[in-house]
């Protein structure tokens, strides 16, 4: 049985010449988006915002000048955080058509949902409100310029299943998702896919390898892994992982060469879904990986406690988790804080936060390293 979820090409980390984001190899790119579709894959996501704002154009000279519209499908974003005022909104949204060269685009998103932006720090309304974000969207919908309509998340599930209450008009959701973030305090990727199955929607999952961070793993882990099965790569598990659950569109990949297009390819082919077994072996995988950071898996005399509103628990694991990623400031986790301390504190965690202390049941004052882990984490948020 094949994986349930196909390949979804990202054009976030594309070929580039001497280090240029905009300047892109489109000699390799092109062999790369040949290669994608020849394997029968055609789904290619973007946004108004990679490699400097030039991602999408270099979606429409890499894809939609050299194949029929109907031979593929594309994917942009709506950048919701670079929004100030509503009068933004239509004046960008007729620049992506350019950019993509195209007269609809098949699926739309808007960009990075948050509580920051949806209901504002303060909870009484953050930009997608105050500045009738859904209102645009669901009138180009209307109008044929988009085909589909959804938007990307990073925050609670609460947050989530809110949002597609007071929303029913969303048909997708794209979340980060693999079987590290699956079991995540913040990120709650598994609750964030439940939410979205329960609501009736489909899903699309991004960072099935976490950024590369499943593909390179502690020397735990991976000795784990190999004794699961040998013969086995190590970001083959995190590939299986994500494509084994039904209502999923795709799952993405930022791809930078042909032969990781290559790889992904025949990876995706030539597996097949994890079975239950295999599943609940990844438990222990998950406390492997965490044993590995500089905080450790045991964070359980921290249970109940909060720092600004947010788990004390949460605060670790997300600092803990960032530490062992290729690149611990762009690791998803640390992007999470500032909404839950929005979301159960109203609080900005730019600004001066109260003074807290944390201790411990037996009296320990933990307070001086959680505080540590709050301030990398505020120090990294995007």
């Amino acid at each position: 049985m094949a994986l349930k979820s196909r390949l979804g090409f990202g054009m976030m980390r594309l070929p580039v010449k001497n280090g240029d984001p905009t300047d892109f190899d489109y000699e390799q790119l092109n062999r790369m988006v040949d290669a994608f579709m020849a394997a029968g894959y055609t789904y290619f996501d973007t946004s108004y915002v990679y490699h400097n704002g030039k991602s999408e154009e270099a979606t429409r000279k890499a894809v939609v000048e050299r194949y029929p519209r109907d031979a593929f499908t594309v994917a942009t974003k709506f950048p919701t955080f670079s929004l100030k005022e509503e009068s933004q909104i239509e004046p960008i949204f007729a620049e992506q058509l350019q950019n993509l060269g195209v007269d609809y685009i098949d699926y739309y998103l808007l960009h990075n949902f948050q509580t920051v932006y949806y209901d504002g720090v303060d909870g009484k309304g953050g930009v997608i409100k105050t500045e009738h974000l859904f209102d645009h969207a669901n009138q180009w919908k209307k109008e044929g310029k988009i085909r589909h309509l959804g938007f990307s998340f990073h925050s609670s599930a609460k947050l989530l299943d809110r949002i597609l209450t007071e929303h029913p008009e969303v048909e997708f959701v794209q979340i980060p998702f693999n079987y590290i973030d699956a079991e995540s305090e913040l990120v709650q990727a598994m609750a964030a896919y439940e939410v979205i199955r329960r609501h009736g929607k489909l899903a699309v999952f991004m960072e099935p390898v976490k950024g590369g961070g499943l593909a390179k793993v502690p020397a735990a882990v991976e000795q784990k892994l190999k004794e699961m099965d040998p013969n086995a790569s190590i970001a083959s598990w995190a590939i299986r992982y994500a494509g084994s659950f039904e209502g999923v569109i795709c799952n993405l990949s930022g791809m930078s060469t042909l032969e990781q297009v290559q790889d992904n390819i025949h990876s995706v082919q030539a597996l097949e879904p994890l079975t239950d077994s295999e599943k609940a072996q990844l438990h222990e995988v998950v406390r492997l990986y965490k044993a590995a950071g500089p905080v450790g898996a045991d964070l359980e005399a921290y249970r109940g406690l909060k720092l600004h509103g947010v788990p004390v628990t949460a605060i670790l694991e997300a600092y803990n988790m960032c530490q062992l990623q290729p690149d611990p400031g762009f690791s998803d986790d640390n992007n999470y804080f500032k909404n839950a301390a929005a979301e159960e504190a109203h609080l900005d965690i730019f600004g001066e936060l109260p003074e807290e202390c944390v201790i411990l049941p037996d009296g320990t004052d933990a307070t001086e390293m959680v505080l540590k882990a709050e301030k990398w984490l505020i120090e990294n948020s995007f």
